[in-house]
């Protein structure tokens, strides 16, 4: 396993990104309020792997209160969400966790293969898999 470098982008293109990042280590998909309504699929990295490679100006962002350390940033143009920024100590502290359909020239058959981590965001509780995951 290594890391290989992606291109992302949101529906209309305004917003891009390039990002390191080894797929078949593991995505996550989480059960907190947020991804839940979202369907979140994602894989988390360190900011250092990650470049956005647009103007932040086409960036929209939200948190669950202005005071949230976790924000989520998606494109002003088309709405669909990109990534988000935070930090979870018990994940490694900072990270940045880019949103796997945006990720471009994945295949059906690397999507598939790609290996699923489940957290239980909604406990707080992120090293645990929630007890019931395939609403998620």
């Amino acid at each position: 396993m290594s890391a290989s470098t992606y291109i992302g982008s949101c529906h209309c293109q305004k917003v891009r990104y390039q990002v390191e990042v080894d797929l078949q280590a593991g995505t996550s998909k989480c059960n907190c309020s947020f991804c839940a309504k979202v369907r979140n699929w994602s894989t988390m990295v360190k900011p250092a792997a990650f470049q956005l490679l647009s103007e932040e100006d086409g960036l929209g962002d939200y948190g669950f209160t202005k005071e949230s350390v976790n924000r989520h940033y998606f494109c002003k143009a088309c709405g669909v969400r990109v990534f988000t920024k935070g930090h979870v100590p018990q994940l490694g502290g900072d990270f940045v966790s880019v949103v796997i359909s945006t990720l471009e020239g994945l295949s059906d058959a690397v999507l598939a293969s790609l290996p699923v981590r489940w957290a239980n965001g909604r406990d707080n509780d992120w090293l645990h898999p929630p007890v019931v995951t395939s609403h998620l």
